[in-house]
């Protein structure tokens, strides 16, 4: 049976309505502010150019223009020149001005950071790896969680910030490479109106609006719009379509009691893309590595593939200052998503399709919907014992999530159930299961049907948390940072299965509760007033099914009754300012032990034995060498090993001494723009990211690759300005994931993009 795609109608009178709001609450908001509006014209110049939000998380005094970000989230309870932590943080300037669209688009700026490629859970959604360790449940809106599977727009996003190494004490259950905190737009005390057209390759058609009015004196109101279609440049039949709105509502500006009201949606309708498989090895040649041949080559089948994705995620924040050295604050957030999808993984497992010239389409699922919230409440004081200056942040969080999930069953025209591994023959060539490796034909007419499966999985996951920060100043030379955290994780999965490698069928209900300790600490003391030095130990945890059903880590019968994993992490580090703190200059080296890892000992059971070691280094520059040139650039060296691996294929120790997955040994990323009259900034940047392995046996590996962007902003008049952005440059054909087995995900080729962006 065939899918037809329709998308509602009331999707274009949905964006119809919120436009309708703008020019509702402009006529309200304009006969309230017009008298405020005398008020303030002669510091609404200054104001623009000013990031001033009440979230506690956001950036305070900040220039739009910068690339270089004075501070971070409120957990960080230095400012970023004296926190003891590795932090990158991508300014909205940075992603604006490399033409990021998403989540993914914006972490290329960051050396350290790869991309993970998978078969469940979402296949082409957000899967950071930082610094060799899984990152995708450890991705944050607002310091608060944001566990479910999405492809993450950033058309609602300020800022990026990128923190490095296992925090569990800032973040709760895993951030073992690090985690990622993505700061929303909120009202802004200056009135603006920012629309965005896109066109470019590739059919590409992208509109943004961004909204913001102040309704009083104490009220300010925000609007974000966004609507995307696009092919996917260098991928035969792979394209992407998304549309959204962010609307917020601040009351209190200047008052002691602020509050924040925020939505967020987004739908998408996308034509998902494994890649291309792998070819199979040989004596010669051990180590797989992807087919060669046209990287345009598409294997699904778009009679049959897709995947449909949304996201509600509702937001109330309130905040009093008790006084001036004491605020609270609480945070409830409501977070509905779901997500659908078939698709065609390039299956290799099959001897002799490949060899043959043959690939079998084996059909992937899901059909989840997951509901949760958390709620967090925050105490930020400030005071002194003695002649130590205390600046902590204590607080209690607590979240629970749902998720259920029913993947889809797939039969031939008779009725018989489709494997997802099988041989090749005439009769799966003529039904669309099997198509040729060198010429495959994406339309081909598929000849089976698909329904609602039996298996079912439910899984809930519950958490408790208290956590504590302090940085003790003792004077202009030192201060300590220390972070405690406590965290109570119980995750429950039920259901029913047919069958797996890892569930036998039937009925099943299993659960784990953990809880555990994390810490930080961190000694930093300041040479002279623009630098400092830092040495800083932080440990992390890995509770079983911490991707509450979301990802790869799912709680199993062979994994419900182990301990999380330990990771800890020793750092020594140094930041310095210069050219009176326009330029930031960091570097760092550090060493990340994964002990009590889950691996299989000799008996075939799972067991908390395993050990990894990452030790590396870091380097990172960021901000303006001259009023005219700005620059975003840090490279990443990692050095990996898997020092114990269990039993792998009945060899005790046959992965020891293997390179970590995913885990580049050298990566690289530079970005500047400089500004050669007053109307006209040309920019341009390079990433290069080392061979990897897909696996802990080191037998999938993929190349090395350059890449090259660039760019020119035109300053037409003061409300118009042309933007292009080519990335890619060279249309260099690379791939930017890789999974374990089967299969890699290739980058899109050459994009080009022009902009033409209003300012009102």
């Amino acid at each position: 049976m065939s899918r037809i795609n329709e998308r509602p109608a009331t999707k274009p009178c949905v964006l119809a309505s919120a436009l309708g709001v703008v020019t509702a609450v402009t006529t309200v908001g304009g006969l309230r502010a017009e008298e405020a509006a005398q008020k303030e014209t002669a510091r609404k110049d200054a104001e623009k150019k000013e990031v001033l939000s009440l979230e506690a998380d956001s950036v305070i005094g900040q220039r739009e223009d910068d690339y270089k970000v004075e501070s971070a989230s409120k957990k960080f309870t230095a400012p970023l020149r004296e926190t003891p932590k590795s932090v990158t943080i991508i300014s909205q300037q940075v992603i604006e001005d490399t033409g990021s669209l998403t989540l993914v688009d914006a972490l290329r700026t960051t050396s350290g950071i790869t991309f993970g490629a998978g078969e469940g859970g979402n296949p082409a959604g957000d899967r950071p790896i930082i610094r060799g360790f899984n990152a995708e449940s450890d991705t944050f809106i607002d310091g608060l969680r944001d566990v479910a599977s999405q492809t993450r727009e950033i058309f609602n996003i300020e800022q990026i910030e990128v923190s490095k190494g296992p925090g569990s004490a800032y973040t709760g259950a895993g951030s073992t490479g690090g985690s990622i905190n993505m700061i929303t737009k909120t009202a802004k005390r200056n009135d603006f109106l920012d629309l965005s057209q896109t066109f470019g390759s590739d059919q590409t058609r992208r509109s943004t609006l961004d909204f913001n009015r102040m309704l009083t004196d104490q009220i300010g109101f925000r609007l974000n719009l966004m609507k995307h279609d696009a092919n996917v440049a260098g991928r035969d039949g792979v394209d992407v379509s998304r549309w959204g709105f962010a609307p917020t509502i601040t009351f209190g500006f200047d008052t002691p009691t602020r509050a924040t009201f925020s939505y967020y949606h987004v739908e998408a309708d996308d034509m998902p893309d494994y890649g291309i498989p792998v070819k199979p090895a040989t004596a010669s040649n051990p180590v797989r590595k992807p087919v060669s041949g046209d990287k345009d080559h598409f294997y699904g089948l778009t009679g049959r593939d897709f995947r449909e994705s949304s996201t509600d995620s509702g937001t109330f924040r309130i905040e009093h200052d008790i006084n001036e050295n004491v605020t609270i604050s609480n945070t409830f957030r409501q977070v509905r998503t779901t997500l659908d999808y078939i698709a065609t993984n390039p299956n290799d497992s099959v001897a002799g399709n490949l060899e043959r010239g043959l690939v079998w389409r084996s059909p992937k699922s899901r059909n989840s919907t997951s509901e949760g919230w958390v709620n967090q409440t925050d105490i930020q004081a400030k005071f002194n014992t003695g002649f130590i200056e205390h600046t902590m942040v204590g607080g209690i969080e607590i979240t629970d999530q749902d998720v259920h999930n029913r993947p889809y069953a797939f039969y031939t025209a008779d009725g018989r159930a489709i494997s997802t591994t099988n041989s090749c023959n005439s009769a799966s060539l003529s039904s669309g299961n099997c198509t040729t490796l060198n010429n495959p034909t994406y339309k081909d007419s598929w000849d089976g049907y698909y329904t609602d499966g039996l298996s079912y999985t439910d899984t809930d996951t519950q958490t408790k948390s208290a956590y504590l920060f302090d940085t003790l100043k003792f004077n202009d030379k030192w201060s300590l940072n220390l972070g405690l955290r406590y965290d109570d994780f119980e995750t429950e999965s039920s259901g029913y299965s047919t069958g797996t490698r890892t569930q036998p069928a039937g009925n099943f209900k299993l659960e784990n509760n953990n809880n555990f300790w994390s810490h930080q600490l961190g000694v930093v003391y300041n040479p002279l007033p623009n630098g400092s030095i830092y040495a800083a130990w932080s440990t992390s945890r890995n509770p079983v099914g911490e991707t509450a059903g979301e990802g790869n880590d799912s709680i199993a019968g062979a994994t419900q009754d182990l301990e999380p994993e330990r990771n800890r992490n020793i750092e020594l580090g140094t930041k310095w300012e210069f050219f009176d703190g326009r330029l930031a200059l960091d570097s760092a080296i550090f060493k990340t032990k994964k002990s009590n890892a889950r691996v299989t000992d000799e008996d075939g059971r799972t067991q908390n034995m395993g050990e990894v070691e990452i030790k590396g280094f870091e380097l990172g520059v960021n901000g303006r060498l001259t009023r005219e040139w700005q620059v975003f650039a840090n490279y990443t060296y990692l050095d990996s090993e898997i020092v114990d691996g269990g039993v792998v294929g009945g060899v005790d120790g046959a992965n020891d001494g293997n390179e970590n997955p995913s885990t580049p040994e050298n990566s690289f990323s530079f970005w500047s723009t400089y500004q050669l009259f007053p109307f006209l900034t040309v920019g341009g940047g390079a990433n290069y990211v080392d061979s990897r392995y897909g696996n802990a046996a080191n037998t999938i590996q993929v190349s090395s690759y350059w890449r090259y962007d660039a760019m020119a902003n035109l300053k037409v008049s003061k409300s118009l300005d042309l933007q292009l952005n080519i990335q890619n440059l060279t249309d260099k054909r690379y791939f930017d994931q890789v999974f374990t087995t089967h299969m890699a995900h290739v980058a899109p080729g050459r994009t080009v993009l022009l902009a033409t962006n209003f300012h009102f």
